[in-house]
């Protein structure tokens, strides 16, 4: 899990540790000091914490103007211990709620598990994007985690999708390709 590193290519266009705006904004990263773990698997030092054990993010591009946030993920996703979409809620999504991103990005091909458990912060998180004009999706799911996540119908609040080729996509397309299906969904 060490050599899992989040996407960089678009570090020439968005750093959240450099924008005032972000829950990271000033966040410090070693290249070679490994510290944060996944039961006792070292993570790479570049995934941020946000109050959960078992699941990281990092924070890949926002754009203010057209109201969107990318987010890959990496871990086990632990509602029923962790209560990781709590954790997620307020540590992260409601600052950039704050700032009017109303579209959500996350990039799941890297969580592993997923353990559910109450549904009130999907359910909100859900409820502010729809009536601003947003929507939450999630990419790439793992099959295994898509059928936990399904089990549970929080397919409801997010949306699953695939685009296996996102990383050669510039960060305004892929928002664009999957705004896209999104409307055609919504519609």
């Amino acid at each position: 899990m060490h050599e899992i590193e989040p996407f960089y290519n678009w570090r020439h266009l968005y750093i959240a540790e450099e924008d005032e705006w972000s829950p990271f904004y000033g966040t410090e990263h070693s290249e070679f000091e490994y510290s944060n773990t996944i039961y006792n698997y070292y993570i790479h030092p570049q995934w941020d914490e946000f109050g959960s054990r078992t699941l990281y993010l990092k924070v890949l591009f926002v754009d203010y103007d057209l109201k969107y946030a990318i987010i890959e993920m990496i871990g086990e996703w632990n509602d029923a211990v962790e209560n990781d979409i709590m954790q997620l809620k307020r540590s992260v999504i409601d600052q950039l709620e704050a700032r009017g991103i109303n579209k959500f990005i996350l990039i799941t091909e890297n969580v592993l598990n997923f353990h559910s458990g109450d549904r009130d912060y999907y359910e909100e998180w859900e409820e502010e994007v729809r009536d601003s004009g947003g929507w939450i999706a999630a990419i790439n799911m793992p099959e295994q985690t898509q059928y936990d996540f399904t089990r549970c119908r929080l397919d409801r609040y997010i949306t699953r999708m695939d685009r296996p080729n996102w990383r050669t996509w510039q960060p305004g397309d892929f928002f664009q390709s999957v705004d896209n299906e999104m409307l055609r969904r919504l519609d």
